[in-house]
C-alpha cells in the first residue's frame, strides 16, 4: 500500500500518458484478436476523429490539473471530508475513496447529463458515434470535459481524497472507461463474474444502444453498483444493439470534427418517432 502512495504521489505525467496510451493500443490488439462486431467502417477515419476529442479531453484535464491538486491539498490540510471524518487506513481508505470519486466525478455528472436538456446537448458528441469501440472512450466534447472536470473536483472535496488517491482514480477510470467500450468479445463466465464489481463492455454497449429506455440504462465506469443501486442496470443481448443517436444524423456528419465541435450548439433535433416500441431481449426473457 505504501508503494501505491508513494509512486501515484509523484507519478510523472509521462507515465500517467504511458497508461493511457498503453490501455488504448493493448485493447485496440484485443478488439482486433477477438472482436464482437465485424465492424465495417474507415478505421483510421474513426480512429483520427475520436483520437482528436482524446486530445482535447487529455488537455483540458492538464490545463485545469492544478485547482484538482489544490482541492486535494487543501481539504487534506483541513481533514476535510469523509475519509478524514470516518478515520479509515490502508485498503479501506483507497476502496471508499475510489468508489465516492467513481461515483460522483463519473456515475452521478453522466446520469445529469442525460436529464438536463442543455448537459445532453454537450454529450451528444460521446453518443453520436455509430461504431462504438475503444476510441469512443474519450470522445468528448472540450465543454463535456470541463463539466466531468468540475464533478471531479467536486467528488474530492466531498471525499477529502489526497493527490495520490486522485492520480490512482484518474488512472483506473481511463483504463476503466477504455475496457468498458471496447468492441471485445468476452466469454459469458467472465463478464458474469466481472460485472457484479466492475462495468463490462456487455454492460455498458447497452447504454449506447441509439433508442430509449436503453439510451438512459447503464451510466457507470468504474463500479457496477451505482446502477444497480438507483435502478439503471439492465443486461441485454449486445448482438441486438445498434450504436448512435435516434434522430437523423448521417455517417458523414458522427464522423466530420468542424461538426461534431458545432454539434451542442445546432437548432435541436427532436427524436425520430417510430410506430413500434422497441424491446431488446433482456435477460431471464431468452
Amino acid at each position: 500500500m505504501e508503494a501505491l502512495i508513494n509512486y501515484f504521489a509523484d507519478i510523472p505525467a509521462s507515465h500517467r500518458t504511458a497508461i493511457l496510451l498503453g490501455g488504448l493500443t493493448f485493447f485496440l490488439l484485443l478488439e482486433n484478436a477477438a472482436p464482437l462486431f465485424r465492424l465495417k467502417y474507415n478505421k483510421w477515419k474513426h480512429l483520427l476523429i475520436n483520437m482528436f476529442f482524446t486530445a482535447t479531453t487529455i488537455a483540458v484535464n492538464f490545463a485545469m490539473a492544478f485547482v484538482l491538486f489544490a482541492a486535494a491539498e487543501f481539504t487534506n490540510a483541513e481533514e476535510i471530508g469523509l475519509l478524514h471524518w470516518l478515520g479509515l487506513e490502508g485498503f479501506w481508505f483507497l476502496l471508499l475513496g475510489l468508489m465516492g470519486l467513481d461515483f460522483t466525478g463519473a456515475w452521478l455528472a453522466h446520469y445529469l447529463q442525460h436529464k438536463n436538456r442543455l448537459l445532453w446537448r454537450l454529450h451528444l458528441v460521446h453518443h453520436s458515434d455509430q461504431e462504438v469501440d475503444v476510441t469512443t472512450a474519450n470522445r468528448h466534447h472540450p465543454l463535456e470535459s470541463v463539466f466531468r472536470f468540475v464533478f471531479t473536483v467536486l467528488g474530492v472535496v466531498i471525499m477529502g481524497a489526497p493527490v495520490w488517491l486522485v492520480l490512482v482514480y484518474q488512472s483506473l477510470s481511463a483504463l476503466l472507461s477504455q475496457f468498458n467500450h471496447s468492441n471485445i468479445k468476452m466469454p459469458a463466465w467472465l463478464d458474469n463474474a466481472l460485472v457484479w464489481v466492475v462495468c463490462t463492455p456487455n454492460m455498458h454497449r447497452v447504454h449506447h444502444h441509439y433508442r430509449q429506455p436503453y439510451t438512459d440504462m447503464n451510466f457507470g465506469n468504474i463500479f457496477s453498483i451505482w446502477d444497480r443501486i438507483f435502478g439503471t442496470y439492465v443486461k441485454v443481448d449486445n448482438r441486438q444493439l445498434r450504436y448512435g443517436l435516434d434522430t437523423h444524423m448521417d455517417d458523414r456528419e458522427a464522423n466530420d470534427i468542424v461538426t461534431m465541435l458545432k454539434l451542442p450548439f445546432f437548432k435541436y433535433r427532436p427524436p425520430v418517432e417510430y410506430e413500434d416500441e422497441e424491446k431488446l431481449v433482456e435477460e431471464g426473457e431468452k
